[in-house]
């Protein structure tokens, strides 16, 4: 594979680096810029520079918002509003003079993880980003699954009982939030934090981390049994607490002793890669748009 350059939009960095023998070369991260001049600048000197290190045949490029492969415009909203709801990728390919793929960040590490990391050897996998809500990837014999509307993924908007979606339900920061409310504790509180208070026997604390694992493992029962992909997939920050796992599978055990007629276990994994799931990712994905 020739070299390419690589590019992770995040909204508070955007990151660079060259793919090269399956390799991130000359990897570094620069504050994201507050506006579309300095960022298609920043884009340019960057991409400059690698043409400079290495003979890059195009760019790969993984973006928040809803990246429309059609038409090359990021639909949605995100943390980063001057990238939106222009032809993006054709100014950019312009900008670069070669060609150029761009697709969303969640889709991108889902890729990566499919290729060579924790979904490796499977034609099918469901990718869940748990950070501040839930999103994620759906991926059917190696190819990323968008949807009609670009929502495949989206996991997060799912109810999961009356009192709320997978993403209100299933993360840390809502526990945290839930803990606060229901003991009347104010101030900073983070998820290590929560988990060191129910270790310690509070109740609240463990009440609302079984919440949590109670939603995650309603909505991946639902994944299994919606889109029964070979594996699932967990990333996030949570994800490098060890308890994640053995949490869901707890809260899996009980769905099943309820819903005696399913026996179809889904195969849960933690992610493989972290910060460079999406810059990997993007060096897949513009493999696959080379070959439509």
């Amino acid at each position: 594979m020739a070299p390419l350059g690589l590019i992770d939009i995040g909204g508070t960095s955007i990151k660079f680096a060259i793919w090269q023998d399956a390799t991130l070369m000359s990897h570094h991260a620069i504050e994201t810029p507050t506006t579309k001049a300095a960022f298609m600048d920043l884009l340019q000197r960057e991409v400059n520079a690698m043409k400079a290190q290495a003979d890059i045949v195009g760019v790969g490029i993984s973006s928040p918002g809803s990246v429309n492969k059609a038409t090359g415009v990021i639909e949605g909203a995100s943390a980063i509003p001057y990238i939106h709801n222009f032809p993006i990728q054709a100014e950019l390919t312009a900008l670069f003079n070669l060609p150029v793929s761009m697709e969303n960040d969640a889709n991108c590490a889902a890729l990566a993880e499919a290729t060579t990391g924790a979904g490796r050897g499977a034609a099918s996998l469901a990718f869940l980003v748990i950070g501040t809500g839930v999103g994620g990837a759906l991926i059917f014999n190696h190819q990323i699954w968008h949807g009609a509307h670009l929502f495949g993924g989206e996991f997060g908007y799912t109810k999961i009982d009356a009192t709320g979606t997978l993403s209100e339900l299933g993360t840390v920061p809502n526990a945290i939030r839930r803990y606060q409310e229901m003991t009347g504790q104010t101030g900073a509180l983070s998820g290590q934090q929560l988990y060191q208070l129910a270790d310690a026997g509070d109740i609240a604390a463990r009440h609302e981390i079984e919440t949590m694992y109670d939603a995650l493992a309603q909505g991946i029962f639902n994944l299994q049994y919606s889109f029964d992909p070979e594996k699932i997939i967990l990333g996030g920050g949570v994800s490098n607490n060890p308890d994640l796992i053995p949490g869901i599978q707890r809260a899996l055990a009980g769905i099943y002793e309820q819903v005696e007629i399913a026996t179809l276990k889904p195969e849960l994994a933690l992610c493989q890669y972290t910060d460079e799931a999406n810059l990997r990712g993007a060096a897949v994905d513009f493999e696959q748009s080379r070959q439509v």
